[in-house]
């Protein structure tokens, strides 16, 4: 079983990507990150890319992720940071904290393609 069926499939991605916002958005450190974003369009493109990174059917036809973040600047503070709220997310979400591991470990290669500020971590 993947991840994705796991976790309880397409409601539970939508329900943690919204979680997730209240989150970011309410996070001093990323919320000035969003300005004159489209939520609605980056929502749709986060479960996309969630769920296909958990295993499931639905594929992500968003920029690559370098592309995606490279204007921002994004240090390694904030990939943490968005890390760590997509854990408090699943948490929330009753995810098992085996689960939320393994997720993080499937995200933490993704530091690499989205950090691209001052203080990015070596490897």
């Amino acid at each position: 079983m993947s991840i994705y069926d796991a976790i309880g499939g397409s409601a539970a991605v939508g329900a943690a990507v919204d979680d997730f916002y209240v989150r970011v958005l309410g996070d001093p450190e990323l919320e000035g990150l969003f300005t004159g974003t489209d939520l609605s369009r980056l929502k749709s493109h986060q479960r996309a890319f969630i769920a296909a990174a958990l295993g499931g059917p639905e594929l992500y036809k968003g920029r690559d992720l370098g592309s995606a973040h490279a204007h921002l600047g994004l240090e390694d503070r904030h990939f943490d940071a968005v890390v760590g709220h997509l854990a408090a997310t699943l948490a929330s979400l009753g995810v098992p904290e085996e689960t939320i591991g393994e997720i993080a470990s499937a995200l933490a290669p993704l530091r690499a393609d989205i950090v691209s500020g001052g203080d990015r971590l070596a490897g």
